[in-house]
């Protein structure tokens, strides 16, 4: 074998052995040690990428600026004065903003549109040498639940690809199963985070709503919109949220308290007490497998000596309308905004202003897009804001006031993060409301505005991973985190 050939050899020996990296400390370790070159790690996730290609998890890649940025950090490890995030290679979702790049929103409407300013969140993890390496399809303005909204296409689980990866943060999810990134920062607004980690057994952690700033975030609800990060082990997940998590004068939302070392305080001692809401398990639509992997998981707690009791929740059948209402609500506030005027995709139809707006924004929009603005915005007019915007509120506040109530007396809340696993590429695009039902245990951590985290912790008899979930207090991520590390310790990933 000739010189070219070995190197070849190796080459394509190394990059094959890639899906090895579980966590961004072993990457950093073999940098370190000089096993590999943060240039080579990058040129073997993009050759990933290009073999993956099918699965739509990428809208564009950064190629030659992840390779040259991979070069400069490089030395920085070398010289010891790397940040926190030296040898990630992360995506992002195609809804936060990074300055001279094209951010789109998975929608015709921003197609081509480039970025004139960062999100807070891509400084932040920049300025701790992270490498972006491309952004990521997701459902048109994050309104989705299965990465079917797309403008560019439907995503595809990397387990089957028959099979949806969940959404909005599809592309995201997929992206850290396929090992063509290590990590991602996708958005939650109802669960756009958790449902596609379940769908592609990977972590998925929505933060407390405040935690992280929303500047720089195509908004879609304002009220609920959270960044979160998707990654392989819980360990990059609190890394990530300690990099992204704090104050910023740029976001009134944005929480002034102080950001816990997350990475720090991972050890678990003790015993705690859980709650699980009985109605999640006999909830109808449930998959036998999912209510499974639950009560495996609570008969295991138990077996490790921890307290975990029933607690009844009379407000999951309001959990998706109010969520829903509220959501509508926002959207069709939050995308007036996209009129065919200021920026984005204008009607070549149009003939003067008002044709202007309808058309620009008929032609820009999806059908789903379309399906939300129009029930938000009749949700808010007059003769019905009382009747259903209003209610929705109240039943929101409702919601949070008995979620909080458990959380006074317990530590975490378990259940579900999905009713089942990962369904059929356009097996639910007919029916909105069976689609919408798919968020019916994620939304409501989001309607109270507290952490939740989807843990990866089995496989069905179809090799689909399944996942679960624990709702946190609010701020309480640090606790979360290392409960989650421990719980994904002593629930190893089973084949139910």
């Amino acid at each position: 074998m000739s010189k070219a050939n070995v190197l070849s050899f190796h080459r394509n020996t190394y990059f094959h052995a890639m899906h090895q990296y579980s966590s961004l400390k072993s990457v950093q370790s073999e940098i370190k040690e000089g096993k590999i070159q943060l240039v080579e790690l990058v040129e073997g996730y993009l050759q990933r990428i290009e073999e993956k290609k099918h699965l739509n998890a990428f809208v564009e890649v950064y190629a030659d600026e992840a390779k040259l940025r991979a070069a400069e950090i490089q030395k920085k490890i070398i010289n010891g004065n790397a940040g926190k995030l030296a040898g990630m290679i992360l995506g992002i979702k195609d809804l936060i903003c990074y300055k001279d790049h094209n951010i789109s929103a998975g929608s015709k409407i921003l197609e081509n549109y480039n970025s004139i300013f960062s999100s807070t969140v891509v400084e932040r993890i920049l300025a701790e040498d992270a490498i972006i390496i491309g952004r990521q399809n997701c459902d048109e303005f994050a309104m989705g639940g299965s990465n079917e909204n797309s403008y560019f296409g439907p995503v595809k689980n990397d387990a089957d690809n028959t099979k949806v990866p969940g959404g909005s943060s599809g592309g995201s999810a997929v992206a850290v199963q396929a090992d063509l990134c290590m990590a991602s920062l996708g958005t939650d607004t109802g669960g756009s985070v958790r449902q596609p980690a379940a769908f592609c057994g990977v972590v998925g952690l929505k933060p407390t709503y405040g935690r992280v700033s929303r500047h720089g975030i195509i908004a879609y609800a304002s009220s609920f919109d959270q960044v979160g990060p998707i990654t392989k082990s819980v360990e990059d997940a609190a890394l990530l949220l300690e990099v992204i998590a704090g104050h910023d004068d740029h976001d009134s939302t944005c929480s002034t308290a102080p950001v816990p070392a997350y990475s720090q305080q991972l050890s678990f001692t003790g015993k705690k007490r859980i709650a699980y809401l009985p109605e999640t398990l006999n909830s109808d639509g449930l998959d036998p497998e999912i209510k499974a992997i639950t009560e495996n998981t609570i008969k295991r707690l138990i077996e490790e000596g921890h307290e975990v009791e029933p607690i009844s929740f009379p407000y999951l059948d309001y959990v998706v309308p109010t969520y829903y209402i509220l959501t509508m609500a926002e959207s069709s506030s939050n995308l007036a905004r996209y009129d065919g005027v200021h920026y984005g995709y204008r009607s070549q139809n149009a003939v003067d202003l008002e044709s202007t707006y309808k058309k620009s924004r008929s032609e820009g929009f999806g059908d789903e897009v379309k399906r939300r603005i129009l029930l938000g915005t009749f949700v808010l007019s007059a003769g019905h804001y009382d009747a259903f915007y209003g209610k929705a509120q109240k039943v929101r506040r409702l919601i949070r006031e008995k979620t909080d109530e458990i959380l006074e007396n317990h530590d975490f809340i378990l259940l579900p993060t999905t009713p089942g696993p990962a369904f059929g590429i356009g097996e639910k695009t007919d029916d909105p409301v069976v689609m919408y039902l798919a968020d019916i245990f994620t939304v409501q951590a989001s309607l109270a505005g507290i952490p939740a985290i989807s843990l990866p912790v089995a496989i069905s008899k179809s090799n689909l991973p399944l996942g679960i979930q624990f709702i946190g207090k609010r701020f309480g991520e640090a606790e979360l985190l290392a409960f989650s590390k421990y719980v994904l310790n002593v629930t190893k990933k089973e084949v139910v």
